[in-house]
């Protein structure tokens, strides 16, 4: 793959009506390898959510990020701020998405640093109510707790609403027959809060609810509230 990004790929029948309604997957896979079996387990979860989503009247089109080729990208946004052309590609993909299904290799009992860089540099607001997906694969079954223990955290922290079935992968697993069933129940939850419209009744009725840096959600949001203590101590008034 020669480009961070794969075009938009629909992962249902393609006889499918105009009746079903189109929503965008976003997945992100921060593996190095290629083939991958990071990027493996993400697809295999897509095109699940996928055949759960036609049935419900949902015409699925997945986008795939790969981090590997935004490995320079995503480094110098950390350091400098700098935000190119390509990264700026992905952050839109995901601003835009009605679902993340993201996918890591573990390292040393952690994430890949690869991975936690690329959403530590996204804005603070671009995936609040966001439904996701957490996946890992690695060598051991010592890795096992890690999407629990340290990468849900971090999705909290953006404020998408994670589904709670989270997905590992060792080697072992990929022949084992109730893999597949582990996929399938991650599948279901995804599509059920894209098929409930949750992100669009979130971003709808609570924004505003929200605690919101200026500039963010894209640069759109630039209200500031001048009756917080703080704002009256920074313009002279008593708190």
């Amino acid at each position: 793959m020669n480009t961070p990004f794969d075009g938009a790929a629909t992962l249902t029948d393609p006889e499918l009506t105009a009746a079903h309604r189109t929503v965008s997957l976003a997945l992100v896979s921060a593996g190095t390898s290629d083939p991958s079996t990071t990027t493996m387990l993400a697809r295999r979860v897509a095109e699940q959510a996928a055949r759960l989503g036609e049935k419900q009247g949902l015409r699925v089109e997945a986008r795939l990020i790969d981090l590997r080729v935004l490995a320079a990208d995503v480094t110098t946004a950390l350091v400098t701020q700098h935000v190119s052309p390509a990264l700026q590609e992905a952050s839109d993909i995901m601003r835009d998405a009605g679902g993340i299904i993201a996918s890591t290799p573990v390292y040393k009992a952690g994430a890949s640093g690869l991975f936690t860089s690329f959403f530590q540099v996204l804005d603070n607001d671009l995936l609040i109510g966001t439904p996701v997906v957490l996946a890992a694969t690695a060598g051991s079954a010592r890795h096992a707790l890690v999407v629990d223990d340290q990468i849900r955290g971090m999705f909290a922290y953006l404020r998408t609403i994670s589904v709670p079935t989270a997905l590992f992968a060792e080697p072992d697993d990929w022949t084992r027959s109730d893999f597949s069933g582990r996929i399938e129940r991650a599948a279901t939850e995804l599509i059920a809060l894209i098929s409930g419209d949750f992100r669009t009744a979130v971003r709808g009725e609570s924004w505003a609810a929200y605690q919101h840096s200026f500039g963010s959600a894209g640069g759109t949001e630039l209200g500031i509230d001048l009756s917080s203590d703080l704002m009256r101590l920074a313009t002279g008034g008593a708190a």
